[in-house]
């Protein structure tokens, strides 16, 4: 069941920080090095010290995590950062605009009950990778507090359980701060013991498919574990819950976005050469010449709606072509992933790297590509090639042209549901949930 609390959350004190929107941050691993150094000269107190240290003139001995503790412990000393005296949920709202439209997304901050993957209530629905997640168990130890929300969705056809919360802050006036991006955030408390327990009871029968956040999540589960042992702890305490935002799968804000591909460490392949090496799966047809026909490609795959239908540009002879699924190529994928159910082998990513870039290309062990969450994105990468070096999420970039690009729709909700619900996982990144959740508007300290 879905085990959802109130608890004294620790915010700033915009007395101290003045605007909220200085302090703030998108998540940790969405911050490039340019980005961080921008967050650092915004506010002295700006959360991203803590989420992510730059780890600059450290102490013998001392790391960046040690250094993210030392800045909590120090604002909250200086009151900087205040507990709330009041036991509360906290409603949070993102409105935001996309392809010409305005959107707001509502949702709920609260403690949940951890529960193992597999033995209660709460899914995954994609692969994580060991790095971040021992990155955010050293942060996490460090600081003894849950820093970030874990973003879960959870069915709530009616919108109850939101619907409950909002009448509660219906007078009340909320906490605001705009990102980088333009996307207006807004949070407003709710302490009052009816309304809490009301939502408590209709999310306690509901599942909850984690969004994002999959390796915060999973440390937290470590945290627990670990902290229990070191400490003998016996009854409830604060490191059997997390922090996490918890959205209703059909609120009229929830939309998924994309999430293409730029390969790296692919030989130069022309598109006819491509369609020889696909044919026994594929049905190709060619869009055109040039980078910028991405938006074109991507018009058509948005139409047709289907997963089954990719975009892919290859540079050696710049052009765009549509790859198209066929049933032979249904019988090649139920081949190669028997175990597989049905909604999982028909994913355009599952497609996308186990039987286009792992069987047909033959790249089984290929490294991570690049992502891209537009089309522009897409095109800047194209037209300029690869980064060099390490980016915060663990990929490693070669400097070098990318010769194969990919444009892939994005798993929906339903995907999600069904495929957590059968013990699977995604590949990484099958979905973008827009926007993201900003860090700082709620800490849940772990003592």
């Amino acid at each position: 069941m879905a085990d959802i609390q109130a608890f004294h959350g620790l915010r700033y004190d915009l007395s101290k920080v003045g605007s909220l929107s200085d302090v703030v941050a998108p998540p940790y691993d969405v911050i490039k090095s340019d980005f961080q150094d921008e967050l650092y000269a915004r506010h002295e107190n700006n959360i991203v010290r803590v989420i992510l240290n730059r780890g600059d003139d450290l102490s013998n001995g001392e790391t960046i995590y040690d250094r993210a503790a030392a800045h909590l412990k120090d604002w909250r000393r200086d009151g900087v950062l205040k507990r709330d005296s009041q036991s509360s949920i906290y409603v949070y709202h993102q409105t935001f605009d996309y392809e010409g439209q305005t959107f707001t997304r509502r949702g709920f901050m609260s403690r949940v009950r951890i529960e193992p993957f597999g033995e209660g209530k709460i899914y995954p629905h994609e692969q994580t990778h060991s790095r971040a997640k021992e990155d955010r168990f050293k942060l996490m130890s460090a600081c003894k507090s849950n820093l970030s929300q874990i973003f879960g969705i959870y069915p709530d056809e009616t919108n109850e359980t939101q619907d409950i919360l909002e009448a509660a802050i219906q007078d009340r006036t909320p906490l605001t701060a705009i990102d980088h991006l333009g996307v207006k955030h807004e949070m407003w408390l709710v302490d009052d013991v009816d309304a809490i327990a009301r939502a408590a009871a209709v999310m306690g029968p509901k599942p909850i498919y984690i969004a994002d956040g999959h390796h915060r999540y999973e440390t937290a589960c470590n945290i627990q574990k670990t902290t229990r042992e070191a400490e003998a702890i016996k009854g409830d305490h604060p490191v059997d819950y997390v922090l996490m935002m918890n959205i209703s799968m059909h609120d009229p804000g929830m939309i998924v976005l994309p999430t293409h591909r730029l390969f790296r460490g692919i030989e130069p392949i022309t598109s006819v050469e491509f369609a020889e090496k696909t044919a026994a799966a594929l049905e190709i047809t060619t869009v055109g010449r040039g980078v910028t026909l991405a938006e074109s490609a991507w018009e058509e795959i948005s139409v047709e709606d289907a997963q089954s239908t990719l975009g892919f540009y290859c540079r050696k002879d710049d052009t765009w072509v549509l790859a198209r699924l066929t049933e032979q190529g249904e019988q090649v994928m139920r081949d190669l992933a028997p175990n597989q159910s049905d909604e999982w082998r028909s994913l355009g990513v599952a497609l996308l790297h186990n039987l286009i870039i792992g069987e047909l290309l033959g790249y089984a062990n290929l490294g991570s590509p690049k992502y891209a969450h537009t089309i522009g994105e897409v095109v800047d990468g194209l037209t300029h090639g690869d980064d060099e070096g390490r980016d915060l999420t663990g990929q490693m970039g070669s400097g070098a042209p990318f010769e194969l690009g990919c444009l892939v729709m994005p798993a929906t909700l339903e995907h999600v549901k069904a495929i957590s619900e059968h013990g699977e996982r995604m590949p990484a990144k099958s979905t973008y949930f827009y926007p993201k959740l900003l860090s700082g508007l709620l800490i849940n300290p772990l003592q």
